[in-house]
């Protein structure tokens, strides 16, 4: 196979690779809560979660939320300001994704009568859900999906099988790897494989890693692996205060400017670098993902949660 000027080839009997695999993964695998399901709606809500969030940290989130809202029903149902809310107290990450979920869940009531939509580019229709994401429901859901390509993937084809850095060569050989109508099992078996036995620091031997025999940087000691963007650090970032400004509007009714930037930063000063210009950004990013309103009482600008 090649991708611009680089040649690379999978093994010839891929079907000892995948047997290989499948019964790696079956023999022993970490447990998580939502591979013991195929309810789309757990799914995608443990696929939203997982995105910002270490999977040990999402099990109680998730449980927790189900517990809430465990139906698509009962979510669309509710008030967005409480998911957001949810969201914010459990560090879940980017606040949008709340009113994506929210928003999806209105969706598969009001446009599929409850019953969620079976394939990736189906799922695509649904507020917020991507290639990936969509890939993954319909793969742990329906079985019904394409291999999935996460960075855990890309390592383990690049090292495994000389993959080249490049999405199309990782989708190319991703693809041709995956048995056919066993989306569900191959999908959290390779995404398994990544982050267990090929992480970053390798554990080949310690894990028993089936593909050591096929393996290029097994063979070679050679274990880089294509760069990974890491995320920013969230102390200090947009991302935290724009989470403090939801938490704090959902204390209080509404507050002006001056009053919710003091309660959440303490160097908050009115004309300073962190004053009122910087809040009325955040607030403005906020207003455009329809999470907070901002209106006039006294003469003063006051913020408050969207309604």
């Amino acid at each position: 196979m090649t991708t611009g000027a680089e040649e690379w080839t999978l093994p010839d009997d891929r079907q000892a690779v995948r047997r290989a695999l499948v019964a790696w993964y079956e023999d022993d695998h970490r447990e998580f809560p939502w591979r013991r399901t195929d309810d789309p709606y757990e799914i995608l809500v443990s696929e939203v979660m997982s995105q910002q969030t270490q999977l040990g940290r999402v099990v109680e989130a998730w449980e927790e939320f189900l517990e809430r809202w465990p139906t698509t029903a009962d979510l669309a149902a509710t008030d967005r300001a409480d998911v957001v809310g949810f969201w914010t107290d459990h560090s879940l990450g980017y606040n949008n994704r709340a009113k994506y979920l929210h928003e999806a869940a209105r969706q598969v009531e009001e446009e599929y009568d409850g019953a969620f939509p079976t394939t990736p580019d189906e799922l695509q229709e649904l507020m917020g859900v991507g290639p990936y994401t969509a890939n993954a429901v319909a793969s742990f859901a329906f079985n019904n999906g394409d291999a999935v390509v996460d960075t855990n993937v890309k390592r383990v084809l690049y090292r495994a099988f000389d993959v080249p850095d490049d999405d199309a060569a990782f989708e190319e050989a991703a693809r041709e790897l995956m048995p056919e109508g066993r989306s569900r099992v191959w999908n959290n078996a390779i995404m398994e494989l990544g982050g267990v036995a090929c992480e970053q620091t390798p554990r080949c031997d310690e894990t028993g890693c089936p593909w050591r025999e096929w393996c290029g940087a097994y063979a070679s000691g050679d274990f880089t692996a294509p760069d990974v963007p890491t995320q920013p650090s969230f102390e200090g970032s947009r991302r935290q205060f724009r989470g403090r400004v939801i938490g704090t509007l959902r204390e209080y009714d509404e507050l002006d400017l001056d009053t919710l930037g003091h309660r959440i930063r303490v160097d908050y000063a009115p004309d300073g670098e962190y004053g009122r210009e910087w809040l009325r950004g955040l607030l403005d990013d906020l207003a455009d993902d329809g999470l907070v309103e901002t209106g006039e009482r006294d003469g003063e600008v006051v913020a408050r949660l969207h309604r």
